[in-house]
């Protein structure tokens, strides 16, 4: 499965505290981002019956006003809902919610909004609003979820750590929702390796969950953003956890399992990744481990096997280039990461076109014996590919 790449932003906005302080031409008033609020957070009003919502009275406002028996001709939209919106107004307080994001420096998203992660319009349910804790950049639109079980075994943290660490070096950023566990791990790789990583939290961010991981996310927010559909104080529910991994792949070019039993919810995660369009890969365990086995289910169903970083970008390949294009964002192989001085030379001289040897050792002013050999390291790295006895190309 192959996910379609949407145009990359070329903006990078300074974060304004909230959202109604932008300066974006589709930023509501004050007043717009209060009723915004007000009709996301009636308890029943999920993305879809928001969307069906506004698709028949235009703005929240118009929806806010409605009397019950015309918000009853929505579909969706019961008698005990339709009085839950019509009072929502005096029942839910969005402007001590605005207030709130104020105090803690909070960025509130919707849909309008340019630095709405524009990967989430392609999804089925987008989040109506996201909270954000931190900051969103356009490199962000090359992420990669990683996700597992929150009880993993050590193989399982240490491969979350090392495909997460090289992958952000490489300069994907890493996605996950801060959970004990193979989350934890995935955040920490890309944190160590100097990176970016999102998290995307089941509750509020101001009330982060579990506990133990507040300092965790304090380090996820210095190096990219905390996201959440949920108010800020919102006690995480167990309904909210599934709700939240389609916010988790809906943001991805990919989602990485790592370690999963046969009714974890990175299973859930990676069943989102499929319905939405996004590649789905697999690391294999040990066959007597439990949390072996919904990695090696997601296999045998197609998932792709990986067992380096270099796999998922060989599979990624089409997508980041793409997006390379559009934003200009640069994202390196793993292997050029380890190269010496002489690999990387002779690597820069070879383009995605045919490159002639004779025109890259004149180039290089390097002996061709020391030429040939360094071609052949750069394939077995699988940097370059030969298009025949004279000539290479960039892979």
């Amino acid at each position: 499965m192959t996910a379609a790449v949407p145009g990359v932003g070329n903006h990078e906005s300074e974060v304004p505290m909230s959202l109604a302080e932008s300066s974006a031409p589709d930023s509501p008033s004050q007043d717009g981002l209060v009723d915004w609020l007000t009709l996301t957070m009636v308890p029943g009003v999920g993305p879809r019956t928001l969307k069906q919502l506004l698709e028949v009275f235009g703005t929240p406002a118009a929806v806010l006003d409605a009397p019950t028996s015309r918000l009853r001709d929505v579909q969706g939209v019961g008698p005990k809902l339709s009085r839950l919106i019509a009072a929502a107004r005096t029942s839910i307080d969005a402007a001590a919610e605005l207030a709130l994001c104020r105090q803690h420096g909070l960025r509130i998203l919707i849909p309008a909004d340019p630095d709405y992660p524009r990967m989430l319009h392609e999804i089925h349910d987008p989040p109506g609003v996201l909270f954000m804790r931190g900051d969103l950049k356009p490199a962000d639109m090359l992420s990669v979820a990683i996700v597992g079980s929150r009880h993993a075994t050590h193989y399982g943290t240490t491969q979350a750590e090392r495909l997460a660490g090289s992958l952000a070096r490489a300069g994907l950023t890493i996605v996950s929702g801060l959970a004990r566990g193979i989350d934890a791990a995935a955040h920490r790789g890309a944190i160590e390796a100097g990176g970016r990583t999102l998290a995307v939290l089941g509750g509020g961010i101001l009330n982060i969950y579990p506990p133990e991981h507040g300092g965790l996310a304090d380090q996820v927010a210095a190096q990219g953003a905390l996201l959440s559909e949920s108010p800020p104080r919102a006690v995480p529910m167990a309904g909210s956890f599934p709700q939240r991994n389609r916010i988790v792949t809906g943001m991805s070019l990919g989602v990485i399992v790592v370690e999963a039993t046969e009714r974890s919810g990175a299973l859930i995660s990676a069943r989102h990744a499929m319905e939405q369009g996004r590649e789905v890969f697999a690391v294999p365990g040990r066959i007597d481990s439990r949390t072996s086995r919904g990695c090696h289910a997601l296999i045998r169903d197609g998932a792709k096997l990986i067992e380096s970083a270099a796999d998922v970008l060989e599979e990624l390949g089409p997508l980041v280039a793409q997006a390379e294009r559009e934003d200009g964002t640069t994202v390196r192989h793993p292997a050029e990461l380890q190269l010496n001085e002489t690999e990387t030379k002779v690597l820069q001289g070879i383009g995605a076109d045919a490159t002639s040897i004779d025109q890259l050792v004149g180039q290089c002013g390097l002996p061709i014996s020391r030429v040939l050999s360094t071609l052949s390291v750069l394939e077995m790295r699988r940097l370059i590919r030969r298009i025949s006895g004279q000539y290479v190309a960039r892979v």
